[in-house]
């Protein structure tokens, strides 16, 4: 276990639930390796009234090793956290203390002294964006030293969503089931119902000309009773992505990449999607879609009818450009 976990204070920054729960778990585990019962504290900072944490931070009679997790620190009232910022400045060898602050104003001269004094900073902040999922599923699934391709990390946030625990098991499972190269091949094999059955699968059946093919991943759609509106919305999104890459011209794929903030890999698979497409077939495909979108909210009195509708539109305008 790397000597660091178990240095004396230990600062987690951010509220991101599954990220603050692996950092304190690294250090109670470091400490465990060494000290298979070693003594471990885990409290609310709200809860602590003045003294309570000197005690808990105290050296023991035995000198016992001691791991103190203090969650929420940002609640600290003001005469405790004086005493944690003391206790900062001079902490005791045998305790490592693992102090969870959830970033932000709140607290924030703690945090700023905290992050002075720590021996370790562990950042936690929530994981919004979706360039920041798409690198945390790719850190998850390379975390066995794995090779992944940039359509395998797509396929699973596709397939599994956005919350991080979910995500993190997927790839734990993909992992653990598969050899080799993690592809999104591999994805679907075991996330088959979710990520087959996605409004984007169906998008890029449609676009492909593959209308048997969307038909069938629609129809499954409606046996598990999921939106219609999902897969309009996918469907015009995917007809986007078309029309900014088609009018990107024959710019390298890293400069198309640049210039429309989307990934290299989803460059190169909108370009095949979208080569015989003519222009105007794509405004014909996008105006049916704009037109499915709102019977299925409410425009139509049959929405399955709707989309299935579209799809036949879009495979129609592009047999019609090709």
């Amino acid at each position: 276990m790397p000597v660091d976990l178990l240095a004396p204070l230990t600062l987690v920054v951010g509220d991101e639930e599954l990220l603050v729960t692996r950092a304190v778990s690294d250090v109670v585990r470091a400490a465990r390796a060494i000290e298979p019962e070693i003594d471990t504290v885990d409290v609310e900072a709200a809860d602590l009234l003045p003294g309570d944490l000197a005690e808990m931070l105290s050296p023991s009679l035995f000198a016992d090793r001691r791991v103190v997790v203090l969650r929420g620190v940002q609640d600290l009232v003001e005469k405790v956290a004086a005493e944690l910022l003391a206790y900062a400045s001079s902490p005791v060898e045998e305790t490592t203390l693992v102090a969870v602050h959830a970033g932000g104003q709140k607290g924030k001269g703690v945090l700023t002294a905290l992050t002075a004094a720590a021996d370790r900073t562990v950042s936690a902040a929530r994981v919004k964006k979706p360039a920041e999922r798409r690198d945390f599923v790719r850190a998850e699934l390379r975390a066995d030293g794995r090779a992944v391709n940039e359509e395998a990390v797509a396929a699973l946030l596709d397939a599994v969503g956005s919350d991080l625990r979910e995500l993190a098991s997927a790839a734990e499972q993909l992992r653990s089931d598969t050899e080799g190269p993690i592809t999104a091949e591999a994805v679907g094999r075991y996330h088959r119902g979710r990520a087959e059955g996605s409004g984007f699968a169906v998008a890029d059946r449609a676009v492909e000309g593959d209308l048997a093919g969307a038909l069938e991943l629609v129809r499954w759609w409606r046996m598990i009773k999921l939106e219609h509106v999902l897969i309009t919305s996918a469907m015009a999104s995917t007809l986007r992505s078309m029309a900014m890459v088609a009018s990107a011209g024959r710019s390298p794929v890293g400069v198309i990449a640049g210039q429309l903030s989307m990934p290299p890999w989803k460059v190169e698979k909108t370009q095949r999607q979208v080569r015989g497409w003519r222009p105007e077939a794509l405004v014909e495909a996008v105006q049916a879609v704009a037109v499915a979108d709102a019977d299925v909210k409410g425009g139509a009195a049959d929405a399955d009818y709707a989309v299935e509708r579209m799809l036949m539109a879009v495979t129609s305008a592009r047999d019609v450009s090709r």
